[in-house]
């Protein structure tokens, strides 16, 4: 399906879906087995391989935690842990109840957001828009999880999700590309859709109340990461901008004067990195 920028391309028609406010987080992971103890003259050997294999995992954290997608892209053990966090880390690991943003706001302000709402775990097509949908079809889907955060004065709401993938590195790599050389993360008609929750300060966030968004295509992982902001109060954007543009410096818009580029952005690069701190430890862990 050829995606290049289209005139007077607009927004997919927005899904029917229901939303629901959070209710109390899982706080346990699954438990391990412990292994059995190995004969002492063993020992010696497991020792070296372990030190050999903690070498190599102290290289590849270091490019995992600093979000380099150029070193050591699509590390095995990263993406096999990966595969199994949406269903086996508790919602509060993978979406904190409190994000803290310093120097995330406009002119390096201090921000701080509250989770007002979890999705239950779907199927992309629950919530993601067709074309969307289509333009990560080369991956595939495992999982969409997603949560809605509000700032501390309430007057923004933000849905930021995570699209955990089928694909190996390559595939991740590839689509990474994609959307790099094609600029897709700024296509108003591949905007991620709002999660709102009734009986939440992001109960009126739909569709039509988008404004400002971001979708970042991990290549150290298979997963996708978005976000999408909003004013809380139910006003429709005519014209929503993606965080790039109502970032940029002398930007009069009033999603840029509202700081709602900032708000996605900000919170789209906490829930990523959370997912890395979550896979960098499951990593780390002995078996």
């Amino acid at each position: 399906m050829d995606l290049t920028p289209r005139p007077g391309a607009a927004p997919a028609p927005p899904g029917a879906y229901y939303a629901y406010a959070e209710t109390p987080a899982e706080t346990t992971t699954r438990l391990r087995p412990v292994p059995a103890r190995r004969p002492l003259r063993t020992a010696a050997a497991a020792a070296c391989a372990v030190l050999g294999l903690g070498l190599i995992g102290g290289a590849v954290t270091g490019s995992w935690l600093t979000g380099d997608s150029a070193a050591e892209p699509g590390d095995d053990s990263a993406y096999t842990v990966s595969r199994s966090v949406w269903h086996s880390v508790p919602v509060d690991t993978l979406f904190p109840r409190t994000l803290k943003g310093e120097g995330a706001g406009p002119g390096a302000t201090d921000r701080v957001w509250t989770r007002v709402a979890v999705a239950g775990d779907s199927e992309c097509a629950a919530g993601l828009d067709p074309l969307l949908l289509e333009a990560l079809r080369p991956v595939g889907c495992e999982r969409l999880l997603r949560a809605t955060y509000s700032d501390a004065t309430r007057s923004s709401v933000t849905t930021v999700g995570m699209v955990f993938t089928e694909a190996d590195a390559q595939a991740m790599s590839a689509l990474s590309t994609r959307f790099t050389a094609q600029k897709l993360a700024a296509r108003s008609d591949l905007m991620p859709r709002a999660y709102p929750a009734e009986n939440t300060v992001a109960a009126n966030f739909t569709d039509r109340q988008r404004a400002s968004w971001t979708v970042h295509v991990l290549t150290e992982a298979p997963a996708v990461v978005f976000a999408v902001s909003g004013f809380a109060d139910g006003r429709t954007v005519a014209d929503p901008q993606p965080v790039a543009e109502a970032m940029a410096a002398g930007a009069t818009t009033a999603v840029a004067q509202a700081g709602l580029g900032h708000e996605a952005k900000g919170i789209a690069d906490r829930v990523e990195r959370a997912l890395r701190r979550t896979v960098t430890d499951l990593t780390e862990k002995p078996e």
